[in-house]
Order: C-alpha cells, then structure tokens, then sequence
C-alpha cells in the first residue's frame, strides 16, 4: 500500500508540473520564428518609409526574439504581446513613447500592424499601417 501511495505522489507531482508548464501560443511562434521584412510602411494611407519620412527607422528588417527583445529595421528594443494576444507594444530608447499596434494579420507569410500615433506639431492623430513579409 506504502509503494501505491509514493508512486500516486509522483504522478500527481508530473501532472501538477505538466500543467503549469507555459507553453508558447501558436501566436507566438508565428511572430518569433521568422525574420520579417518591411513591405509597405503607410503614414495615411501615403508611403513613409522614403529617407526622411516618419518610418524611414522602420524599414528593413524585423526580428521579434522569444525573450521579448528584437531590433525593428535601425530600432532595438523590448516588445511584448498583450493578454488577448491582439496587440504588440514595442519599446525602445530611440522612440519618445512606446508603439502599441493592433495585429491584423499574422500567418507563416504575412504580419500586417495598424497603431495611431500624435504628429509631433499639430497633435493631428496619424494613422500607421506597416505590412512585413517573411523572409
């Protein structure tokens, strides 16, 4: 009876520990496993991404690593998915605020962002939408 009871105590122990296990979202991996490319970085619906433009820093290459740090074309920083899994908040020194962006669309091929940001002299709100192939 004594050997029943240690061995139900182990295996409550490994199921216990199973449980708690954190295993990655399938969200996750899509966004961690590959390097992104920019595709098109729209200010307005209009081209940004040209020398000088407000997502010039943004193109090139993107790389959301699994420890929630990455480089973001000339950026590095910190980012984060939200609970609900439909938002990215990416931090960096370079950036006065940090960019909180819905997901759009996030598959093996394709990441597409939206987000809002204030224009530096009129306040006007500015409507960002940065698309990213796989690479």
């Amino acid at each position: 009876m004594k050997k029943l009871s240690y061995t139900f105590v182990i295996v409550l122990a490994l199921f216990i520990y199973a449980c708690n296990k954190t295993s990655e979202s399938e969200i996750f991996k899509l966004l961690t496993t590959p390097t992104w490319t920019s595709d098109s970085l729209l200010a307005n619906g209009k081209d940004a991404s040209g020398t000088g433009e407000l997502l010039a820093n943004f193109k090139g290459d993107a790389k959301f690593s699994s420890n929630g740090t990455g480089t973001f074309g000339k950026y590095t920083g910190k980012w984060s998915l939200d609970e609900a899994q439909t938002e990215i908040t990416i931090i960096t020194d370079s950036l006065a605020f940090p960019i909180v962006c819905d997901i759009v669309e996030l598959t093996t091929a394709s990441l597409k962002i939206t987000t809002v940001v204030p224009d530096k002299t009129t306040m006007q709100p500015i409507d960002i939408r940065m698309t990213f192939k796989a690479k």
